[in-house]
Order: structure tokens, then sequence, then C-alpha cells
């Protein structure tokens, strides 16, 4: 084999013991060093007569005996018929003998594992398209209200570009959406997927021409996805971050600062918890405003501070409409109140506050920031100039010109329920949707507990 032809040419030259060639044909210059000893084994296969006219021969006879059982387990080792076949070279034949039953007794277990293989648990798929970002998560279910991704995507493609001002999806960025969205289906169509749901959001709710886009989806991609409304997304957003609420949380301010929306929740623990936070919703709202849309109107690239404040005032107006803005009065003042956010506009800041080299989600991820650090941060950013947040390795240059309206709707919504600590989520509405999916689905009724 081919294996052995070039694995044992280096056992040949430094194993003892030569092949039938070297014996019967070698010159005998080759193994000078050796002469002595090659003389003796020459002696051992000649007729007993010749052994017994050599002086010392009873400690050549225990010597000749020990070489024999050598020569013996090597020949046992080389062919279990005790002989080796006359084409290969003795090497080889070790070689392969003692190498290949260690490799060949293993397998069977190893092909038949006692655990169940992972394509064998069951599937489940979330996208989201929303206004600035394409994302896709599969994932297998695991212990109780957890699970395991297994294949991810995620690209920036800026569906609500120009939305503003035309009130429709311009063609440059729906094609962006659907390159991104083609890669998607096929991720999905290799995967043996038990449950999907494919989403889409604001960009698709608004435009004139959302529909007639979700239709070239379907024909181009392969994909149908659903616009979602305003309440669907909040209650999603909730249910994706439910292990970052704690068990002694009195009251939560979850927000999602999205490209074209931003949905707020007001969640009341205080009374009797359960296992779905989403259960706890007790107010909400969808501003109809966003990243890309606030900067948009007043400017992302220049942001000097008047404009900064402009925006914030914006938001905030918007969110003096808001009925249930009160509805967790009774807990603000406790330590047991916290802001969670689960945008870009969060993590980013909490890169930008960890200073990291590169963003890294297992930093970032359930981080708490208290008030001075969100100060700091905010002013820092509002700070550098464009090309200053271009090359932060958190921002980049495809959020340099929306951070700072997501800083401003972050403010407005600081403005409205203060808080000493700020909880940071890179999760979200995926992570919703694959919650849901696999509670309905009864994954996690073995252990026990109700989904």
């Amino acid at each position: 084999m081919q294996d052995h032809d070039t694995g044992a040419g280096a056992s040949a030259v430094g194993m003892s013991g030569a092949s039938p060639t070297e014996t019967a044909g070698a010159p005998a210059g080759r193994f000078s060093r050796h002469a002595g000893a090659h003389q003796r084994h020459a002696d051992q296969r000649q007729t007993g007569a010749s052994r017994t006219d050599h002086q010392g021969e009873q400690q050549r006879g225990k010597t000749r005996k020990r070489r024999k059982r050598k020569r013996g387990r090597k020949v046992f080792a080389r062919d279990e018929n005790g002989a080796v076949p006359p084409s290969a070279p003795a090497a080889i034949s070790v070689t392969q003998s003692q190498t290949a039953a260690p490799q060949s007794e293993p397998r069977p277990p190893l092909q038949a594992p006692p655990r169940l293989p992972q394509q064998e648990l069951p599937v489940f798929a979330a996208l989201d398209l929303g206004t600035n970002n394409c994302r896709l998560l599969v994932a297998v279910p695991g212990r109780h209200g957890q699970f395991r991704v297994i294949d991810a995507f995620s690209r920036i493609v800026r569906l609500g570009e120009g939305l503003t001002a035309s009130g429709r999806l311009s063609q440059a960025a729906m094609d962006r959406a659907v390159e991104a969205l083609k890669i998607c289906g096929e991720k999905l169509r290799n995967r043996k997927i038990r449950k999907a749901r494919l989403i889409a959001t604001e960009a698709c709710r608004s435009a004139a021409n959302g529909v007639e886009f979700l239709e070239r989806v379907e024909r181009e991609a392969g994909l149908k996805l659903e616009i979602i409304d305003r309440q669907t997304e909040a209650r999603l957003a909730v249910s994706g971050c439910g292990s970052l609420v704690e068990r002694d949380t009195q009251g939560v301010v979850l927000f999602d600062i999205g490209g074209g929306s931003s949905e707020i929740a007001l969640i009341d623990l205080t009374g009797r918890r359960s296992s779905r936070l989403a259960n706890h919703i007790v107010s909400w709202t969808s501003l109809p405003v966003g990243v890309v849309s606030l900067a948009e109107r007043f400017g992302g690239r220049t942001v000097t501070r008047e404009t900064f404040a402009a925006m914030v005032d914006d938001v905030a107006m918007r969110l003096k409409v808001f009925d249930g803005r009160d509805r967790l009065a009774h807990v603000l003042a406790s330590p047991n109140f916290h802001l969670l956010g689960t945008s870009g506009t969060v993590t980013t800041l909490a890169g930008v506050h960890l200073d990291l080299e590169r963003y890294d989600r297992r930093r970032v991820d359930g981080l708490w920031m208290n008030r001075d650090s969100v100060d700091r941060m905010i002013e820092r950013l509002i700070g550098w100039d464009f090309q200053q947040r271009c090359a932060n390795p958190c921002i980049g240059a495809d959020r340099a010109d929306l951070v700072l309206a997501g800083c401003a709707i972050l403010e407005a919504i600081r403005g409205v329920w203060p808080s000493e600590r700020l909880r940071v989520a890179d999760r979200g509405l995926r992570e919703g949707i694959l919650s849901e999916l696999m509670a309905d689905d009864g994954v996690w009724r073995n252990d026990g507990r109700r989904a």
C-alpha cells in the first residue's frame, strides 16, 4: 500500500534484521561494521557439527537462542502462517501487522457511539430581515430553556436606506437583501429543519413596495417571509432575553433599537414569576424611529452636540405620548430595577467601554454597565468625528454614521426611565423566535417542568 511503501522506508533503514534480498545478494562491504555478527548468523544456519568446532560454544549458544527467539517473534508478526511473502520486505510487514490491527479494532465503537449524534436532534431556524441587517440562526435544543447554535449568518444590507424620504425600498437595497437571503436559503435547504420562522420587520412594514419585495424574495431566494406587527416584534425581543433577567429582579424596561423602529416593553416581576418573561409585559410601545431613519433625517456622518440634542428631543417627544410609560413607577426607585438593551447601539457601547481590539460577543452579552459608564461612552462618541468612529473596531465603517443616532434614542429612554444599571444583550428577535418554537414543540417537557 502507498502509506506503507513510503512510511516503511524509514523503518527499513533503522530496524535490525535484513530483508531476504539483503541477506541473499547484498555485497559484503555494505555491512562491514557488523561482519562478525553476520558471520555468526551464517554459522547458525549451518549443521550442528560446525557449531561444535568453535570455542565458547556455551556462551554463543545462549546468544544464538536469544537471536532465534527474536527472529521467531519477527516472523510471527510478519505473517500469521509463519512465512514472509517473498515480494514484501520484512520491515513493511511488521509495520502493517502492528499498526493495522489497533486501527481496525476501535472503529466500530466510533461508528456507533452511545450518545445520539447531533443531526438526530430536532433543528430549528429563525431569520430576521430588519431595516439594517439580515440575520439567521440555526439551533438545536439544550437544557431547559436553552439551545445551542449550530449555524448562523449576519450581514448589514441596509434595506431601509432612503425609505424615510421616498416611502419605498430602493432597487439597490432590495438587491443587497436578496443576495443575503439567497445564502440563508442555501443554509436552510442543506439541513433537515423541523420548524422555522422567517420574519420581516419595519422596512417591509412601512414600505409601499414591501409586499412586492417579499414576493421577489420567494421567487429568487426560495424563502417565504412574514411581516410581523410591532406588538409581536416587542414580544419576541422579550422572549429572547429571558435568561438575562435575574430572579430577584422586580422590574425591567427592555428596549430594542432597530434600524427603522424601536420597541420598548415594560416588564413587571413583582408578582409570581412565569417561566416566560413575555407573560409579564404590562405595557409596550413601538416608536416609528430607528438608527437609520433618525440618521437620515438629522445626518449621521457629521453630528454636532446641537444635532445630537435635537435627535434626543425628537425621540423624547414621541415617548411623551406613550400612555403606558408609568406602569413601572412603583419599582423605578428599587435597586432591583434596571434597563435591558438588545440592539447594536448598546453592544457597540459595551465594546467601546471594554476597549476591545475586536468585538467579542462572549464578553459583551450579559455585561452590566452603570450609569457613569454609559455617560462616559456616549460623551466619548460625541467627541469623535466620523473617521474616528470608523477606526474603532467595535463600530467600523458600517455603523459609523448610525451609532450616534442610536445613542440619542438610548438617551431619550434613559430620560424617561432613569436607572443605575443597564444590562447589555447581544441577542434579540432570532433568539426569541427559537425559544418560542422550541417551547411550543415541547422539546423541554421531558425534564418535568412546563415550557
